[in-house]
């Protein structure tokens, strides 16, 4: 859609309705609903990962069955993203976000009742197809109930939300898991889920637009849905496939088709599920691009400093976690400010100077190495977290600012789709990178330490070991040699970190001059095309 016929398209909307009296309906109470929801999907992201181990144990789990808790969210959180926008889109935002709320919150104590890791797995998968329900309808509820001046300062609420929640992950489970138990990590969901609901009937008005679609385009889903899952499942297993494994090219392979023939079915279909002609809006292209290239960074980098802090200097899960406060404080603060600035000046320039923030911060956490302290990490953590808030904050309001009222929650749908995406390939790809320089650096520095050749057949397990910062010390080893293995390994570790986090710098840097394409949303003020339920 270009820029004059959006233009158009929001005038011919019908004026604002009048807006709810009294505390219903009210902007800032409805952030808080929201936001109460989006913060039990942001947390379950990465809460989980702490959990593990100790379900791995109390389940009698295998590794591949403890991989599919994590993998199963998701894989369906990815796939019904965009389709549980076009849900919220054709029967209301608020429906879907209280059912979607009712979902998570019961899928999610039905968890901790389960005596049997299929049980878990499944209830995982549930989990992420009402956390699909919920996020877009988030968005789609901001964007209908905020007036367009302050509208971006709710999106940096919400986005203060998911990255807090988001870094909170680690210290919540871990507290939970240490002192509490498994189960706990997915009982915390029921009370806030319940509150959520409570304030969503109390609170929250549907929303409706004028020309909102009343036909589904099941082709459309299955395309996208299909398309979706092979990506996401080539991601999730190109490092224990490779990248060059016929597995993971197949599933490659059927992606692209999948994409390619949903894109030729929407150019056809008198209604689309997701109507390509948003994507002739260029500042909203941009943004999709720039939200998959921040997650590519963000989530990517984060995967190894859990690592580099838990195995390479030995911190609990909970003292990681507070290590990365520095990170989740300044997203916090920066957040909002950044929706303020961007209220103000637009979303180009901000979001330019994040992306260049984040490179730098980038580029500075690839220096890190096996002696560096607290001070130094806190310093990179903390300009990392100034430098994604913006972009959080900004790439979605340019993506759903700039699309039509009535594909507000398709928009809300792209954006997450996006940051799903984007974190998926990040850490795919950077695993990869991360798994190269393990290869080919580990043999040289395990032969300069004076250490005996490995046993035939062990150098495999050696480098997965010291691709997640473990030494690979076997049993019964002296202590003088253990060390010098631990040496190398933690080296050879941090070797890899530092390129990896090198790629995600000139990611980032591709990012700030993608950012340069952004602009304020041309359909922010047509709110006034949806009428209150």
């Amino acid at each position: 859609m270009t820029s004059s016929t959006t233009v158009a398209d929001s005038a011919s909307e019908p004026p604002i309705a009048d807006a709810p009296k009294g505390l219903r309906g009210h902007p800032w109470l409805t952030l808080l609903t929201v936001a109460l929801g989006v913060t039990m999907v942001a947390l379950d992201g990465t809460i989980v990962a702490i959990a593990n181990p100790a379900i791995q144990k109390d389940l009698g789990a295998s590794l591949a069955d403890v991989q599919w808790i994590t993998n199963g969210y998701l894989l369906a959180l990815a796939v019904a993203l965009i389709t549980a926008g076009k849900l919220g889109d054709r029967f209301g935002h608020r429906q879907t976000f209280l059912i979607g709320v009712v979902g998570f919150a019961i899928s999610s104590a039905a968890i901790g009742f389960s005596g049997e890791v299929s049980l878990v797995v499944a209830f995982r998968v549930l989990q992420g197809l009402c956390g699909a329900l919920l996020m877009p309808a988030a968005l789609g509820l901001l964007r209908a109930t905020f007036p367009a001046e302050k509208l971006n300062m709710a999106i940096g609420i919400w986005g203060a939300v998911i990255g807090a929640s988001t870094a909170a992950g680690p210290i919540v489970g871990g507290l939970l898991v240490e002192h509490v138990n498994w189960q706990s990590v997915f009982f915390i969901n029921a009370p806030v889920g319940v509150l959520a609901m409570v304030l969503g009937l109390l609170l929250l008005v549907d929303h409706r637009a004028e020309k909102a679609p009343r036909s589904f385009d099941i082709p459309g889903i299955v395309l996208l849905s299909g398309a979706m899952f092979c990506l996401i499942w080539a991601l999730i297993n190109a490092a224990d496939w490779h990248w060059t494994d016929q597995r993971t090219l197949l599933f490659l392979g059927l992606a692209a088709v999948c994409f390619g023939v949903f894109v030729f079915w929407e150019n056809r279909t008198a209604e689309p599920l997701l109507p390509l002609s948003m994507f002739r809006s260029v500042p909203l292209s941009a943004g999709t691009v720039l939200m998959l290239l921040m997650a590519f960074g963000f989530m990517g980098g984060l995967f190894f400093v859990t690592f580099y802090l838990q195995n390479v200097h030995g911190m609990s899960p909970v003292d990681s976690g507070l290590r990365l406060l520095p990170l989740t404080a300044m997203m916090i603060v920066a957040s909002p400010l950044a929706g303020a600035l961007i209220t103000k000046f637009g979303p180009r320039t901000p979001l330019v100077v994040a992306m260049a923030i984040t490179a730098v911060a980038m580029f500075g956490m690839s220096r890190l190495d096996v002696d560096s302290g607290g001070v130094e990490m806190a310093v990179w953590f903390a300009l990392l977290g100034l430098g994604l808030g913006p972009v959080m904050v900004g790439a979605t309001e340019v993506i759903v600012g700039n699309a039509p009222i009535q594909h507000a929650g398709v928009a809300g749908g792209l954006q997450q789709a996006a940051m799903q995406v984007g974190g998926s390939l990040g850490t795919a790809v950077l695993g990869a990178v991360m798994a190269g320089r393990v290869d080919s650096a580990l043999p040289d520095k395990w032969a300069g330490a004076g250490l005996p050749p490995m046993p035939e057949g062990a150098e495999s397990k050696a480098s997965d070991a010291v691709e997640v910062g473990i030494a690979p010390v076997p049993k019964g080893t002296p202590p003088e040699v253990a060390g010098k293995i631990t040496a190398v390994a933690h080296d050879t570790f941090v070797s890899g970190m530092g390129l990896a986090f090198t790629v995600a710098a000139v990611v980032s840097a591709v990012a700030a001059l993608v950012a340069a394409f952004t602009k304020r949303g041309e359909n922010a003020e047509a709110s006034g095309g949806a009428v209150h339920i």
